[in-house]
């Protein structure tokens, strides 16, 4: 049963993906708490969410500053608000940090998602969406990537995600009560069409939409492209962009179907867009849409990275009749909007 006063805990919801998908929630009805640690963002982007959802909606939504990692933050939450599921997004994602540094990723990633379980499992909340990601395809070895391909993680950071997977059946299988989706999404990009929220990695980013928009703003004098010899039309990689406000949308599909399907045990679902852009038609793409030159720098391949890899849609088509509506002229004219308007973030200064 879904109804419109449900409480829904958002881990990291001050994240980029989590920003996007809080905004939607409150504009479905639900009641949203907010935990992140803002190890990857920062409080004004949740200042951000209110404004764009104004002072009604503003008022279904809390916040709280805590670490999944400290248990005593989660007991706090869930002894004084019954939540009816959670979204879990806080975690680490950047590839290469977690080659050079594994154990912060598993203490991060892996202890903190424990630590959630239990608190959960104590409190009688046995809903929860997972942030999971195409990273457990690994090379895949055909294309699209279905989901009941064999996995396997060809880094750290997919290992994380992987094992998380893991648990999740397992702990499902052992209590049947519990409902688990997993999500596993492509490559998000993109921003919200207002231009006010959007993604703002610390540091050099290790994605290639925010590397591409420092660069179109003069943060960052070139673009990296790494490996420019792969067996493709064009030898740069190919991924599968989905817009953030079409992966914000799955979210609340996801949690309609939790609601809604008591049998759902612990399923995977794909979200993308099941089209493969390349680099190099990627940054062709961001040209058109903000007028800007972007200079490139040919790199070798990184090792762990995938010469080709997309989604296929079918399954989240069919059960939670959902699918990507924006393509890569929205993406790219969106996160444009967002970079124009947030030259250096939510900081707006160097």
């Amino acid at each position: 049963m879904v109804s419109s006063s449900q409480k829904i805990l958002v881990t990291g919801g001050a994240g980029f993906i989590g920003t996007h998908t809080v905004v939607q929630l409150l504009k479905g009805g639900f009641h949203v708490s907010i935990i992140d640690n803002f190890d990857n963002s920062v409080m004004e982007a949740v200042h951000r969410v209110r404004e764009l959802v104004g002072p009604q909606l503003s008022q279904n939504l809390d916040f709280t500053l805590g670490d999944l990692r400290n248990k005593d933050d989660l007991e706090k939450l869930f002894s004084k608000t019954k939540f009816d599921a959670v979204i879990h997004f806080a975690g680490l994602k950047a590839v290469g940090e977690s080659v050079a540094n594994p154990r912060r990723y598993f203490d991060n990633n892996l202890v903190g998602t424990i630590n959630l379980y239990e608190v959960m499992a104590k409190y009688n909340c046995k809903k929860m969406v997972f942030s999971s990601s195409a990273t457990v395809y690994g090379q895949p070895e055909k294309i699209p990537c279905v989901e009941d391909f064999k996995l396997q993680a060809m880094n750290p950071y997919g290992r994380t995600k992987l094992f998380l997977e893991e648990i999740a059946r397992d702990i499902q299988i052992a209590e049947p009560e519990w409902r688990i989706i997993l999500l596993r999404y492509f490559n998000p990009v993109g921003a919200h069409e207002s231009g006010k929220l959007g993604e703002d990695p610390r540091g050099i980013p290790n994605n290639l939409m925010p590397y591409i928009q420092q660069v179109a703003v003069g943060r960052l004098p070139e673009l990296n492209v790494y490996g420019h010899d792969y067996p493709t039309r064009d030898g740069s990689a190919i991924r599968d962009y989905i817009h953030v406000m079409d992966l914000a949308d799955g979210h609340i599909a996801a949690l309609r179907k939790l609601f809604t399907t008591e049998n759902i045990g612990c399923t995977a679902y794909n979200l993308g867009t099941g089209r493969g852009t390349s680099v190099l038609e990627m940054v062709d793409a961001f040209e058109k849409a903000s007028g800007k030159k972007i200079p490139l720098k040919l790199c070798p391949r990184r090792p762990g990275d995938a010469t080709e890899v997309y989604a296929s849609t079918e399954k989240a088509e069919k059960e939670l009749g959902w699918t990507a509506k924006y393509g890569v002229e929205e993406m790219c004219r969106d996160q444009w909007n967002w970079a124009k308007n947030n030259p250096w973030g939510y900081s707006g200064k160097p």
